[in-house]
C-alpha cells in the first residue's frame, strides 16, 4: 500500500493552484475538468514530482459538512496538513518574502522546528524542520 494523493480543501481552485504553485513552489501536475467548473486538480514537489500528489478537493463548495470542519478547523487555529522542510527559517524568511502570511513563526519543540502559514485557501500549513 502507497500513499498517492492527499486532499487539501479549498474553495477556489485557480486561486489555490496559483498560491501553491507560485509562493509554495508546488508544480501542477493533474489537471482533469469534472464538470460543473470542477477539477482534478493536483499539486506534487518539484523535489519529488513522483511522489504523492496534493489534490486542491473542491469540496467545501459542494458539501456543507466539508465547509463547516474546514471552517472549524481553521477557527482554531490549527493546521490542516504538515509539509516537511530542510530548513524551518529559511523556507519562512523566503514565503514571507513572496507576501505568504504566518500564523506562527518558526518555533523549536522536542525534535522539531515549525511554523505555520494560511495557505489564502481557508487553510493553515505546518512547515516542520525534523532536528
Amino acid at each position: 500500500m502507497k500513499i498517492k494523493t492527499l486532499s487539501v480543501p479549498v474553495g477556489d481552485q485557480q486561486k489555490a493552484l496559483e498560491f501553491y504553485t507560485e509562493k509554495l513552489g508546488f508544480q501542477k501536475n493533474q489537471d482533469i475538468p469534472l464538470g460543473g467548473g470542477n477539477r482534478w486538480l493536483t499539486v506534487v514537489s518539484p523535489e519529488e514530482p513522483d511522489g504523492p500528489e496534493i489534490l486542491l478537493e473542491p469540496a467545501p463548495l459542494h458539501f456543507e459538512p466539508s465547509k463547516v470542519y474546514q471552517q472549524a478547523i481553521y477557527e482554531k487555529g490549527m493546521p490542516w496538513t504538515q509539509f516537511n522542510v530542510d530548513d524551518c527559517q529559511a523556507e519562512y524568511d523566503k514565503l514571507v518574502s513572496l507576501g505568504v502570511e504566518f500564523r506562527a513563526e518558526p518555533k523549536e519543540v522536542p525534535g522539531a522546528k515549525m511554523a505555520i502559514l494560511d495557505d489564502t485557501c481557508g487553510n493553515y500549513i505546518m512547515i516542520v524542520q525534523v532536528l
